[in-house]
């Protein structure tokens, strides 16, 4: 089979395209011909040495998220067989397979049911940024833990940086969750992405008073944001968060110091919540992941332009190119297209 590999860290050059026998799935393992796999910054982060999951093995095979057809069922594995349609997260977590070729095998509890009439395109868009998102939305003090249609009746969302993977999964489960949501983008053409998501005010940063619109829109603050960017935005985030709101961190664009007015998140009984999808644990992932089939089933979670996440394609063979593009900051979801199932 097909497979890029790389034995060492460094620039996207490291990555090659070569020839590797099938793998077998052992106890708990499936294997999975893959269709579409989804890169995420992590991978390339991973790749070049830098990241959270970097692991020493010999040879890896890139790329955590991905979606395509179950091979074989290893020993032990209930609720799989041979045809079913899955989509993967964390594939390739402290693992040599991740999705970057035609077989991956994983571990069986890292796969999830596609449901009939989904697509492989967004199987492979889930994964990180999804359950992510979805970690992100079920944190606040009050709740609640899971994500469910109307689940977030009443409460009002704030997410940093919409046209973003993470951003645009967080409005369309914040969306269907029943909330009212707030992003904040840098551009007109990142606003339309981002109401094509859900959202249902956006306001440009770079040409608005963030605070005041935000204010605007939700006068007694906002009960929730999914934060991008802690380091440039904690003065943002004290002005219009509710009392007793929580500030979910995944990412640290902007710096990975930030600091916080202590007295103004005193009076706030506010929550900063910090969110990495490697080290959440199971129980967490498996919500999400039935909270997301759920999303699914309900069509909330759509991908392409006109659902606001536009998608940048690569062959196998031009992997390297995929991960350049996300690391250069390509809007939208980058895809590699493995195979035609």
């Amino acid at each position: 089979m097909r497979a890029i590999v790389y034995s060492e860290s460094g620039t996207s050059d490291v990555l090659r395209l070569e020839e590797r026998p099938v793998g077998e799935p052992g106890p708990g393992e499936l294997r999975v011909r893959i269709a579409v796999s989804g890169v995420n910054p992590t991978d390339w982060k991973n790749r070049s040495g830098g990241g959270s999951g970097t692991n020493e093995l010999d040879e890896q095979t890139p790329n955590q998220d991905g979606a395509g057809v179950v091979d074989a069922v290893g020993e032990g594995v209930n609720g799989f067989a041979e045809g079913d349609r899955v989509w993967l997260y964390l594939s390739a977590y402290q693992r040599p397979s991740g999705t970057a070729q035609e077989y991956a095998v994983v571990l069986a509890r890292h796969a999830v049911r596609l449901p009939d009439g989904v697509s492989f395109d967004v199987g492979a868009s889930l994964g990180v940024p999804a359950m992510t998102a979805h970690r992100a939305l079920t944190v606040h003090e009050g709740g609640p833990t899971r994500l469910a249609h109307g689940a977030l009746e009443g409460r009002t969302v704030l997410v940093a940086g919409g046209a973003g993977a993470v951003g645009h999964a967080a409005i369309q489960l914040a969306h269907w969750a029943g909330a009212t949501v707030i992003t904040t983008v840098s551009s007109a053409s990142k606003a339309a992405l981002a109401a094509s998501a859900g959202a249902d005010v956006i306001v440009n940063y770079r040409e608005e008073d963030a605070a005041a619109r935000i204010r605007e829109a939700a006068p007694d603050g906002v009960d929730l944001i999914v934060e991008v960017s802690p380091a440039r935005n904690a003065a943002l985030d004290a002005e219009v968060l509710a009392p007793h709101g929580s500030v979910a961190v995944y990412a640290t664009d902007g710096g990975g110091v930030m600091e916080l007015d202590v007295r103004a998140h005193f009076v706030l009984n506010a929550r900063y919540q910090f969110v990495l999808l490697y080290t959440v644990g199971q129980e967490a992932l498996d919500a999400a992941a039935e909270d997301i089939t759920a999303a699914l089933l309900d069509d909330a979670l759509p991908v392409g332009e006109e659902a606001g996440l536009p998608l940048t394609r690569f062959a196998l063979e031009d992997t390297a190119a995929a991960h350049d593009a996300v690391s250069d900051g390509t809007v939208g979801k980058v895809l590699v297209d493995v195979a035609d199932l």
